[in-house]
């Protein structure tokens, strides 16, 4: 089933403005900081995969993604959840109108 370009429209702009609320999350900018840490200490050394350093930014980076992932999860959820019942009331309320006449 293919979406109307208007709804396709309103889906991308959702998920930019979803993209922008987590991109400004206290709590994965945080963890955006220790990564970047990490990944600039990576580099200080030859043997990159070997080191401590590799393994925390490794490690740091699967944590952001993540949050991250888990964000965006949850929000395209309940944005489905809250569009599915807006559909829904509006299907009522045409059969409700169509049983009246």
């Amino acid at each position: 089933m293919d979406f109307p370009p208007w709804m396709q429209r309103a889906i991308q702009a959702r998920l930019d403005e979803v993209t922008v609320q987590i991109e400004h999350d206290p709590e994965l900018s945080r963890v955006r900081g220790e990564t970047d840490k990490a990944f600039e200490a990576l580099f200080a050394s030859q043997d990159v995969e070997q080191t401590p350093e590799y393994i925390e930014w490794e490690n740091l980076y699967i944590v952001s993604k993540g949050i991250e992932n888990e964000r965006l999860y949850m929000q395209g959820l309940r944005d489905g959840i809250q569009l599915t019942a807006s559909l829904l009331g509006q299907s009522m309320l045409v059969e409700r109108g169509n049983e009246s006449d």
